[in-house]
């Protein structure tokens, strides 16, 4: 196996190259950021949501801060393109994850895009959305072996409790 070294060695490159330049790729975070607080889930490609993820949290973080402070109201007035959507990151978003400290946000993988570039797909949202959930509920299947196992053991350390009592 030969390991190339540009694979290795990243100078200087911390962000992905999204877009056509850094103002592009700005404002392209801007407006995925702005379509998230609006809807609450989008459906992006997988590096994008992936991006976007920092962002929307470091944005919730400000916004826990109120909006008094300057330095929130700045930072939402420059992350969300339309300003009709300022009061429901402080007003909505905000008082949500009061008292969470971090993980504002989940992402799933979702299947690959069905045209010429099959582009990975995932679905970005913020937690405590009014949408049906991402990943289905478990539901408790008492015919699993595991759980025929565990019913049984339950029933035996009932029946040795009695003849103890």
């Amino acid at each position: 196996m030969r390991l190339t070294l540009h694979m290795l060695i990243s100078h200087g490159r911390v962000a992905r190259k999204i877009g056509l330049g850094p103002q592009s790729r700005i404002n392209m975070l801007r407006n995925i950021l702005t379509g998230l607080v609006r809807h609450e889930r989008i459906e992006t490609t997988l590096a994008r949501a992936d991006e976007v993820r920092f962002y929307a949290e470091k944005l919730i973080d400000y916004a826990k801060k109120g909006d008094t402070d300057e330095k929130a109201m700045k930072m939402a007035s420059f992350w969300l393109t339309e300003k009709d959507l300022v009061p429901k990151l402080f007003k909505v978003l905000a008082p949500r994850f009061e008292t969470k400290s971090n993980g504002y946000t989940r992402k799933a993988r979702i299947p690959n895009r069905q045209n010429l570039d099959r582009a990975k797909m995932a679905v970005l949202e913020y937690k405590g959305n009014p949408f049906p959930s991402l990943y289905p509920v478990k539901k408790e299947n008492e015919l699993t072996l595991i759980n025929q196992l565990l019913k049984g053991y339950r029933e035996e350390k009932a029946q040795q409790l009695q003849k103890l009592n």
